[in-house]
């Protein structure tokens, strides 16, 4: 069989760009598949030698996506290595700058790269399925997605100093006062994420289900069961100040441990195809394949400790199960967390620990640093050893799309045998393989600490013979 290459420039929708390889057997069927990239892994390596008192400042630097969450994880580490707990009022304004970061990230994930498939479908032209199009099919939510996400943003820049790569979290709490003016402005932009969220969260979900009905093999192929890991507090999901939880297919608690445990159950494996690495948690000698992010955090616990949000719960497990393993169900979640983020945020600005003092002093005499927070895309992890000095001599990363790698493969495998073999439709291949990707939101950047461009890429092999290659421009 003739080999093809067809060139396809339309954006993929997704945080960085990336190469599939799909393998045929000679009988037609998919015998592997998965993501490649192929960019070096190296900013464990940049931060060696550094202060470690700058942590928060340079990993926040690793993605323009997600930089709140990089700051936190490095303070949280940064505490834990120093041996001092954050003031309350710190605690508080650092969940706060969390959840502000939550809703910028969710609301573009739902409305912004997965929206146009859930608007347009799968098999939609790509010259309309993209942001431009979403205004022009619903002028109003776009106009409403996007004026939440920058409240979500302000919140963000108001409490971290910066609207990107905030600067106010360190190392015992946050390096700023917070007065009644800061509060009230914060207050204002909560009770006006309150009004838009239920509205948003309620044409995600109709537009999540119209998708299903048009596609009934999401919610039939697209089903992969596996473990799931995320944070709990006082046994309900939570993003920041946990513990951190592994529950099986089936939903049972496994094990759950202190932050500082985590490299002894979480074992990272290095692929001889992809600079990412795969992780898999260990348990009674055995290796299970997880998951982590919205999608995970729904099956961690009984639910979220918020009313909106555990009623949207209580639905998803009803149309979903319990747990729930149906991928496309990941926007589903983020609905879920959309709610909770609005309420915890309201519960948080009233809360009058909030004006209490913001910082206690910190001496680094050397030893082991790590800290850990629940990114919009899962689990995040900072590990660092610091000597005498307060320099960093070594440093470990483990970010949610490295965790997600194992799963995601998975998809596009699904992806591919429900929606795509048999077809000639290059453009549907794409499609499907890009909608699963984006199912988790990934964030190639984070998982890659990339260097230099990733184009996106799919190759389908028979053997050694490629079959056809189709590229989109990054």
């Amino acid at each position: 069989m003739n080999s093809k290459t067809i060139t396809i420039d339309p954006v993929t929708r997704i945080e960085g760009h990336a190469r599939v390889f799909l393998n045929i057997g000679d009988d037609g069927a998919l015998t592997s598949a998965g993501l490649v990239v192929n960019e070096l892994r190296g900013f464990e390596r940049i931060l060696v030698g550094m202060e470690a008192d700058r942590m928060p400042l340079i990993t926040a630097r690793i993605c323009g996506v997600c930089p709140a969450a990089h700051h936190l994880a490095a303070s949280q580490a940064l505490d834990s290595a120093a041996g001092v707990k954050a003031p309350p009022a710190a605690e508080l304004l650092r969940e706060l700058l969390c959840l502000g970061h939550l809703i910028h990230s969710h609301v573009l994930s739902i409305f912004v790269l997965e929206g146009p498939d859930l608007v347009f479908g799968l098999d939609s032209d790509p010259l309309e399925s993209n942001v431009a199009g979403i205004v022009k099919a619903n002028p109003e939510l776009a106009k409403k997605a996007l004026r939440c996400r920058t409240l979500g943003q302000k919140i963000g820049e108001l409490v971290g100093g910066r609207g990107i790569h905030p600067v106010t979290s360190v190392a015992g709490g946050i390096s700023m006062v917070f007065d009644h003016e800061k509060k009230q402005q914060i207050a204002a932009w909560i009770l006006e994420i309150n009004e838009l969220v239920p509205e948003l969260a309620t044409a995600a979900k109709d537009l999540l289900l119209r998708l299903i009905d048009q596609h009934p093999s999401l919610m039939k192929d697209w089903v992969i069961p596996s473990w799931h890991f995320g944070t709990v507090k006082n046994g309900k999901t939570a993003m920041l100040n946990g513990s951190l939880r592994a529950v099986d297919d089936r939903g049972q608690v496994k094990t759950e441990f202190p932050t500082a445990d985590y490299d002894r159950h979480l074992v990272e494996k290095v692929v001889d195809w992809s600079y990412m690495k795969e992780v898999r948690v260990v348990h009674g000698g055995t290796s299970n394949d997880y998951r982590v992010g919205p999608l995970a955090r729904v099956n961690l616990s009984e639910g979220y400790g918020t009313e909106a949000a555990d009623f949207e719960l209580a639905s998803l497990r009803k149309l979903g199960g319990n747990p729930c393993h149906a991928i496309v169900f990941q926007a589903y979640a983020r609905v879920v967390e959309l709610l909770y983020a609005s309420e915890r945020a309201f519960q948080i600005i009233n809360d009058p620990d909030i004006l209490g003092e913001t910082r206690v002093p910190v001496t680094f005499k050397g030893g082991r640093g790590v800290g850990h927070v629940e990114a919009p895309r899962g689990t995040l992890i900072h590990d660092y050893e610091i000597d005498e000095n307060g320099i960093v001599r070594s440093a470990n990363l483990i970010v949610a799309t490295q965790q997600n790698y194992v799963s995601i493969n998975h998809t596009i495998e699904k992806a591919a045998a429900s929606h795509v073999l048999g077809k000639s439709d290059d453009a549907m291949l794409l499609n499907a393989i890009e909608f699963g990707i984006r199912c988790y939101d990934p964030c190639l950047s984070c998982a890659t600490h990339a260097m230099g461009a990733m184009p996106m890429e799919i190759v389908v092999k028979r053997g050694r013979d490629i079959l056809r290659t189709i590229r989109r421009n990054g």
